[in-house]
């Protein structure tokens, strides 16, 4: 789905005709980066699933969005699957699903809502690894709303997909 275009562009996506040399080179720039953007982004409407599960990042905005979500109703169960990796170790020195754990617990999220995967590396392992964790803890899946960063959406998608393909996946961000 694609956004608005951005106000220095036509309807079409393309930059107006009023700008000349270095200027309509980024402005073009612009127009590219945000096609790239908008290609990333599923345009998914978050609605009621099984679970929700945040991939784990570099920034806890993602489990700010799983906090709001899991208060809006949108599953019982919340997973936050990270481990670390090198941009993320000095942020998160207990691994990224550790923190995402006590801030969305900061953000009114009970503690027996929520199940941590420390361990994934990667997308694959944080869709892996969260899949045996609800195994194991005996929750019946049938339908995922991933949460993660914009950029994400479209990978964390299909990854999941690809791994899991039984469940209907959602993306929100």
């Amino acid at each position: 789905m694609r956004a608005t275009p951005p106000y220095w562009c036509t309807s079409a996506g393309r930059p107006k005709a009023r700008a000349s040399g270095r200027q309509r080179e980024q402005e073009w720039e612009w127009a590219d980066a945000q096609l790239i953007w908008d290609y990333h982004l599923m345009g998914h409407k978050p609605r009621p699933c099984s679970v929700g599960i945040g991939l784990g990042s570099h920034h806890l905005g993602v489990a700010t969005r799983a906090a709001e979500l899991y208060a809006a109703g949108h599953f019982p169960t919340l997973v936050f699957s990270g481990g670390n990796s090198p941009t993320t170790l000095a942020r998160f020195p207990r691994g990224e699903a550790v923190h995402y754990r006590e801030h969305a617990r900061d953000l009114g999220v009970p503690d027996e809502a929520i199940l941590v995967e420390p361990r994934a590396g990667n997308t694959g392992q944080n869709i892996e690894f969260s899949r045996q964790l609800l195994s194991r803890a005996g929750i019946a899946v049938d339908s995922v709303l991933l949460i993660c960063k914009p950029y994400m959406e479209r990978r964390a998608y299909a990854t999941c997909r690809r791994l899991w393909p039984e469940v209907e996946v959602v993306c929100a961000s």
